[in-house]
């Protein structure tokens, strides 16, 4: 099933209440968190599962470039199968709480820091910021811009429980989270490129095919091919680990081993990436005591839910057990509706559905 937004189209309507002035768990239509992202996740992970499968019999020592969502727990998916994996989410570098919008901010350029961006996929934030030339730590000044509300609300609030400020889409951390009175999830959420982002991609790929890079509607073409890249190209990721050549990259999802030593190792994270003479060096970067301990409880959800999806009831129970997103409500209802929804999305859905027979 490739339909993911038909897919939360019905996850939305199974959560939404049944009255005029019953919202139901409508908050909880998410895509990467909560009760829509486990749900998500159990569908990814009938596809990512089988692909393991394959790539066993034919490609055994495959190192993987992962771009799927839920992006940890599908990275974690690959490794527990034995891979090798990276994983490549939505850039915390880009948009309204992106690395390049905080700097301008402080009328800064990007060239001119140097920035420690530490968490988990859709989960990241800023803790470290410093003026490369003059040496200065910036971070206060943000914090300063955040306190006065001139940041949003939720990088406020963020601020004040964790200790850091949230980049990338905050929107995106919210999904990890319990429901907030100010947030509402997206109705219609973008599962990857949209139909008209394609069309436009590919005209003008055909149009450096046709006209080559050389003449002028050419290279125009190109240059907007380019400006519409991701900050992190898989590409350039897949070739620095297969050559071991040395390289910086930032968010990049990938199991810890050191990279943030108040984790677990076994913790899928999303760091800088730093490779010197083809090893993985760690930076061994420290996060605010807050900021870790709930990272290690949407990590430890995220081990569950992509166990969860190789048929394992128990580690379902006990991810809805543990769930932060789910603070509040009744996990045994909450148990209640995952169990129907699993059952309507039985078409997709088998591994689960096995055990369950």
């Amino acid at each position: 099933d490739c339909m993911a937004a038909s897919r939360f189209k019905m996850d939305r309507d199974a959560l939404s209440g049944v009255e005029e002035d019953d919202p139901g768990l409508l908050e909880q239509a998410r895509v990467n968190g909560g009760i829509g992202g486990l749900l998500h996740t159990l569908r990814q992970g009938e596809m990512v599962l089988d692909l393991c499968e394959a790539m066993q019999d034919y490609c055994p020592e495959a190192i993987v470039v992962n771009l799927g969502q839920p992006v940890a727990r599908t990275t974690l998916m690959f490794e527990n199968a034995g891979f090798r994996c990276y994983g490549v989410g939505r850039t915390p570098l880009r948009g309204a709480n992106g690395l390049d919008s905080l700097v301008k901010k402080l009328n800064c350029k990007e060239s001119d820091v140097k920035a420690t961006i530490a968490g988990l996929s859709g989960f990241s934030f800023l803790v470290g910021l410093e003026d490369v030339k003059a040496q200065d730590d910036l971070l206060p000044l943000l914090y300063d811009l955040a306190e006065e509300d001139n940041l949003g609300q939720l990088t406020k609030r963020w601020l004040d429980w964790y200790g850091a400020i949230a980049i990338g889409d905050v929107t995106d951390h919210a999904e990890w989270l319990p429901a907030q009175d100010d947030f509402v999830p997206d109705e219609e959420p973008v599962f990857g490129e949209t139909v008209e982002r394609r069309k436009e991609r590919i005209l003008w790929m055909n149009t450096v095919g046709t006209k080559g890079a050389q003449e002028k509607e050419g290279q125009m073409a190109q240059i907007l091919l380019l400006s519409k890249a991701v900050p992190i190209r898989p590409m350039q990721l897949a070739l620095a680990l297969l050559r071991g050549d040395d390289c910086d990259i930032p968010a990049v999802t990938r199991v810890n081993n050191g990279e943030l030593p108040q984790l677990a190792k076994s913790a899928m994270i999303e760091a800088e990436l730093t490779q010197r003479g083809g090893a993985i060096v760690p930076h061994g970067t420290m996060l605010p005591a807050p900021l870790a301990e709930i990272c290690g409880e949407i990590d430890e959800t995220n081990q569950l839910a992509a166990k969860a999806a190789t048929g394992d009831r128990a580690a379902l129970r006990e991810c809805i057990e543990i769930d932060p997103a789910l603070a509040g409500l009744d996990r045994l209802y909450v148990q209640d509706v995952v169990d129907k929804m699993i059952e309507m999305h039985s078409d997709v859905i088998s591994r689960l559905n096995e055990e369950e027979d």
